[in-house]
């Protein structure tokens, strides 16, 4: 078991593989506690566009759909704030704008196929010593930010008690939203475009029905999210099968296994 730890690239997809756990378990509380989990299927679809745009322009795709992917999750923020319309409404407009953009980028592309496949599906084996500096780089900012942590907590418990008390909620909304934005980017190598919401979701959500407080949940979250990638990751090398879908299956397992305890309870 453990030879698989002398292993180069298997070293980096660890590496990745927690950074990656930590920063979507982390902001993924908000996104759950929030009922926002739509929008992490937006934004992981608006980065879809961001990397065909890339792929179509010969560049670096996810150099491409970083800021594409944090315009979409500002544009969203801003029309949810300046309309009526239900925040999955406008996270539903952006989604499909993205996707076309996507889909016709795309579809200009000539010999597109292999590359696109990787985004879409993951492909934690390939990550470079790049993908972990930004990574790290990015933990190190979300690490930086945890004063922010109490602010979100308490706008997500009661936004209209916290406009009461002076806190910038909508300042707020724009940066962690930017947040989630950036962390789905960095993590579409690990798990993919097609299941980095899931990412995002599934370990906040088990914490969410065991945990009384949401400090708790918050942690618990990251436990589940570390760990699941680097079993998962365990498990994909020694069985042969996708990295991204075997970690995400693990995840679902925790979930039905915290929600049987749960019940027991």
């Amino acid at each position: 078991m453990f030879e698989i730890f002398s292993i180069p690239f298997l070293q980096k997809a660890i590496i990745a593989g927690a950074l990656v756990g930590f920063l979507s378990s982390y902001f993924g509380v908000f996104v759950v506690q929030r009922g926002m989990g739509f929008l992490g299927s937006g934004l992981a679809h608006a980065a879809f566009g961001g990397v065909a745009i890339g792929l179509f322009l010969n560049q670096e795709p996810l150099m491409i759909a970083l800021p594409f992917t944090i315009l979409i999750a500002i544009g969203i923020t801003y029309v949810k704030e300046k309309t009526n319309l239900a925040e999955d409404t406008t996270i539903g407009i952006f989604f499909s704008v993205s996707m076309a953009l996507g889909i016709i980028f795309i579809a200009l592309k000539k010999n597109y196929s292999s590359d696109a496949f990787n985004f879409l599906f993951g492909s934690i084996l390939a990550v470079n010593n790049s993908d972990i500096l930004i990574t790290s780089l990015l933990s190190a900012i979300s690490i930086l930010l945890f004063p922010f942590w109490k602010r979100w907590a308490y706008s997500s418990f009661d936004r209209e008690l916290a406009y009461t008390d002076k806190i910038k909620v909508v300042f707020d909304d724009y940066l962690l939203n930017i947040m989630i934005a950036i962390t789905i980017v960095v993590s579409i190598k690990v798990v993919g475009i097609v299941l980095i919401a899931a990412f995002l979701v599934i370990p906040s959500a088990s914490a969410r029905l065991v945990s009384k407080k949401f400090s708790n949940m918050t942690i618990l979250s990251i436990i589940l999210g570390i760990t699941s990638a680097f079993f998962g990751l365990l498990f994909s090398y020694y069985l042969d099968i996708p990295s991204g879908a075997t970690i995400i299956l693990l995840q679902a397992l925790i979930f039905f296994l915290f929600m049987l305890i749960k019940k027991r309870k």
